[in-house]
């Protein structure tokens, strides 16, 4: 089939052929699809992904229907973050921001973001490669074996295309759903940079009966509370990054539903292998290992999302409509987007964290006990970070910093207790040097 529709003489389609690649049916889209394809095939490559191919579709796709700023949009929006950042102050004690927040065409936002949604999907990418590469070589007619003999880097690079490409949709599509760089819930930015996305910030406004400019405060306080969460705790970014790629380079392909499409390939229906590919069924349940490191990465975003949310709340409260605006959040965030779910099942990861709703009551009991300050000092370093039990049992947390503010002896379990007794060589049992 791929040497057939390469050299024109089959008879697929290329606009159904368009349609499987996640491109729109126009002339442009099927001619660059092509393109793409036999560069892939003619290329030698270094087994990398070429992921300048999810940028270009990922910017295309963003610029279909996105508008420019007015001079007015700038001015109110770059005053909301003035706003937004004076009312941040008088409720978090980190640090502010060294690096001016920006306004983003959504081309700009997937140009800025798609180095780190490269990073995060290549473990996967990667792994579909090699396994369309063995399922090809395998399922190949025999008249076909001599030609793929050998072609190994090839398929892979016709792969790697395919991925890049539709990830670059997913991200181009995704650039039209958000309002700010925070709102996925990951940095994507790797300088702790805020930013809004102007034309998503006025539809996010839109039917809401709230005065504009108290949606552009609201959305830039929480925008700010996110980027400055992450340039205060400087590990943090890089924590839930590794955590996130160490999660995707478990993720392996299920050769065998790959080589049951293979063996029924309908040249006349080639959105089913688009369907296997975008739905997960192509990606095996999770390892326990997995899973384990699921729960983790998902405690450490609702602890993030938690914190934004109580933090921004706090510094919302003088805004009239504030309680409407921060529902819409809400609602916004649980039923996600088209294409949140479309990078959910192309890399096996949900963005969305589960247990928000235990974090943020756990961040507000902490406030409400011990204050801002040391609420805020809990994000130092990660040994301290409040965990899942907290989550669990929020009143024992509270207890603890409760007793730690009152200058009281800290209550150590006995794992706590022997490694005391060890380092203060208080244990009698303990043989002491000559």
């Amino acid at each position: 089939m791929l040497r057939d529709i390469l050299s024109g003489k089959s008879s697929i389609d290329p606009g159904q052929l368009a349609g499987a690649a996640g491109l729109p049916n126009d002339p442009a889209s099927v001619a660059a699809l092509m393109s793409q394809l036999q560069g892939a095939l003619k290329g030698s490559g270094d087994g990398g992904i070429n992921w300048d191919i999810a940028l270009q579709q990922g910017q295309e796709r963003a610029a279909t229907g996105q508008l420019s700023t007015t001079d007015a949009q700038r001015a109110e929006l770059e005053q909301a973050f003035h706003i937004a950042a004076l009312w941040l102050d008088d409720v978090i004690s980190v640090a502010e921001l060294t690096v001016v927040p920006r306004l983003m065409t959504r081309k700009e936002w997937v140009t800025a973001t798609m180095p780190l949604w490269s990073q995060l999907a290549e473990p996967v990418a990667t792994s579909i490669s090699d396994s369309l590469t063995s399922v090809l070589t395998e399922q190949a007619p025999e008249e076909l074996k001599g030609m793929l003999a050998g072609a190994s880097q090839m398929m892979r690079n016709l792969g790697g295309t395919l991925f890049a490409m539709q990830l670059g949709q997913v991200v181009g599509q995704l650039s039209s759903e958000v309002v700010s760089g925070g709102d996925i819930g990951i940095p994507l930015f790797g300088d702790q940079q805020a930013a809004l996305v102007p034309q998503n910030v006025a539809e996010f406004g839109e039917g809401l009966d709230v005065p504009a400019d108290q949606v552009q405060i609201y959305l830039a306080v929480r925008e700010l509370a996110h980027a400055r969460l992450f340039r205060h705790s400087r590990w943090l970014r890089l924590h839930m990054i590794s955590s996130i790629t160490d999660f995707a380079r478990g993720i392996s392909i299920d050769t065998e539903r790959l080589e049951s499409l293979a063996e029924g390939f309908d040249p006349s229906n080639p959105e089913e292998l688009r369907d296997a590919m975008v739905n997960g069924s192509l990606i095996p349940p999770k390892s326990d290992a997995q899973l384990a490191a699921l729960a983790r990465l998902e405690t450490m975003l609702a602890l993030v999302e938690g914190w934004v949310d109580v933090v921004t709340v706090e510094a919302t409260s003088r805004l009239p409509r504030a309680d409407a605006i921060n529902e819409t959040v809400k609602r916004r965030r649980a039923s996600g987007g088209p294409a949140e779910s479309a990078f959910a099942t192309l890399v096996g990861l949900e963005l969305r964290p589960r247990r928000l709703r235990e974090a943020a009551a756990m961040w507000q009991a902490v406030t409400d006990a011990v204050g801002n300050e040391a609420r805020d000092a809990l994000w130092a370093h990660p040994d301290i970070l409040p965990t899942s039990e907290d989550l669990d049992d929020p009143q024992a947390l509270v207890a603890r910093l409760t007793s730690s503010a009152k200058g009281e002896p800290q209550v150590l379990d006995e794992v706590d207790q022997a490694l005391e007794d060890l380092l203060r060589d208080d244990n009698p049992d303990r043989p002491h040097e000559s």
